[in-house]
């Protein structure tokens, strides 16, 4: 196994045979010398499997990753690699994707309420593209980036999406002939549409009638005299759960709206913003029981499985990390709330399960990561593994009685980084652009 050095944190290539669980157990053993820190293990070659898919499914549609899903170093380089865009939402992800050698053309810079300075930043930088839905941030923009290149964001049906982002952003469509006009008034250019139809969408109609709402868009524009080029179809994207089939779904839909609509010879650039999509199964988070306490207590009728009574001895396990950490999906991400921690150890069919509640590890009682969750018994100094963490985790995290946030380990296959992706002849050159920025080559 090698390294290499990607700022604090190097990335470990993996030998022929080695697999993330060795990974997991080697950092494992590392820390009984003496640290229970809460740890992370990323798989890059899972973020590449998800862009393959992605390019296969949607053909016309570039991804611009959403950086505030998850703004970990090592993806947003391997996303780079993949010659993907990047959705920046403010100054500071701006400032972080130009870092990272991103070009300006391949940074949509999708918020509608902009900071008057984070426009001029993006300004500077010759960051151009960017959203609005209202009239004040076309005022804003004309005065200090009246070169910008605008995309109006709709407001869409996402009444069948687990997180609604309608009732606060987008422009609803009797607004838009109005608001149009000013932009026009104020010599800016608009170039584009953009909407998002939600988080853990369930329908896919709702893409088929937002791109038929931004054709409709597209059509008032044209009459005004703008040269519309750019539609922008969100992001909300997931593979895990009852989603795992959804996306294959979503994607036929979308195709064939795009060709309804938007023909491919009309020359249309189309992006979207995934987030979740390329990191949510990619992140591997291990946590460590740091206490543990059994109550005995009447719990009938409080069985989370309907048994109708549970056993009067109820584990309490609290462990290293919670929702003011890693885990706060579980408060505010309606699309990734359920998590399912599992032992670390080899668990033997005949071990008896117990009704147990698993804690985070500060001093509000809202810390909370399970309740009546049936496992094995665990014990002080054992780890749980929880997967699908790379969504909304890493970049949400507080300090919060100031314990360590979780550390990051980030791993790709040797294979990978010798051109696995050679049976693919349209990112070949991209296969080797990721073994000469990635991958620490032997001699």
């Amino acid at each position: 196994m090698h390294d290499l050095s990607l700022e604090r944190n190097p990335i470990e290539i993996l030998e022929t045979g080695r697999s993330i669980s060795d990974i997991i157990d080697g950092k494992i053993r590392q820390l009984y010398s003496g640290s229970e820190e809460p740890f992370y293990v990323v798989n890059l070659d899972n973020i590449l499997e998800r862009h393959l898919q992605w390019i296969s499914l949607l053909p016309r549609v570039k991804p611009f990753y959403a950086v505030k899903c998850n703004n970990t170093t090592a993806v947003l380089k391997m996303l780079s690699a993949l010659d993907t865009g990047f959705d920046c939402a403010s100054k500071a992800e701006i400032e972080l994707a130009l870092s990272l050698g991103v070009k300006p053309d391949d940074i949509i810079y999708a918020h509608t309420t902009k900071p008057l300075s984070h426009i001029r930043y993006a300004c500077a930088h010759r960051v151009n593209l960017m959203t609005f839905d209202n009239e004040e941030e076309l005022l804003k923009i004309s005065l200090v980036h009246p070169q910008a290149k605008l995309v109006i964001r709709i407001a869409v049906d996402d009444s069948k999406s687990m997180v609604r982002l309608s009732p606060k952003f987008g422009a609803r469509l009797p607004t838009v002939r109005q608001l149009l006009g000013r932009a026009r008034e104020l010599n800016l250019e608009v170039v584009g549409v953009s909407f998002h139809v939600g988080s853990g969408c369930t329908r896919s109609s709702a893409f088929r009638q937002a791109i038929e709402d931004a054709r409709r868009v597209f059509d008032v524009a044209s009459v005004l005299g703008f040269q519309m080029r750019l539609l922008d179809i969100g992001g909300g994207f997931s593979k895990i759960g009852d989603f795992q089939e959804k996306f294959e779904e979503f994607s036929e839909v979308i195709n064939g709206s795009l060709d309804e609509f938007f023909p491919p010879v009309s020359g249309l650039e189309v992006i979207a913003e995934p987030g979740r999509y390329y990191v949510e199964s990619a992140f591997t988070l291990a946590v460590n029981v740091i206490a543990k306490r059994v109550v005995v207590e009447d719990r009938a009728n409080k069985c989370a499985d309907g048994a109708g009574s549970c056993p009067e001895r109820v584990m309490m396990y609290y462990i290293n990390d919670g929702v003011y950490g890693s885990m706060s999906c579980i408060t505010f991400d309606p699309a990734h709330s359920k998590l399912e921690p599992y032992p670390h150890r080899a668990v033997k069919k005949s071990e008896p399960r117990y009704c147990s509640v698993i804690w985070g590890p500060t001093c509000d009682s809202i810390d909370k990561i399970t309740e009546s969750y049936w496992i094995p018994e665990l014990y002080v100094g054992d780890w749980l593994l929880v997967d699908n963490m790379g969504a909304y985790t890493v970049s949400v995290t507080t300090d919060f009685n100031s314990f360590e946030k979780a550390h990051i380990y980030t791993v790709v296959t040797a294979e990978t980084c010798t051109a696995a992706l050679s049976h693919c002849r349209n990112i070949v050159l991209t296969a080797k652009n990721i073994t000469i920025k990635l991958c620490l080559k032997t001699t």
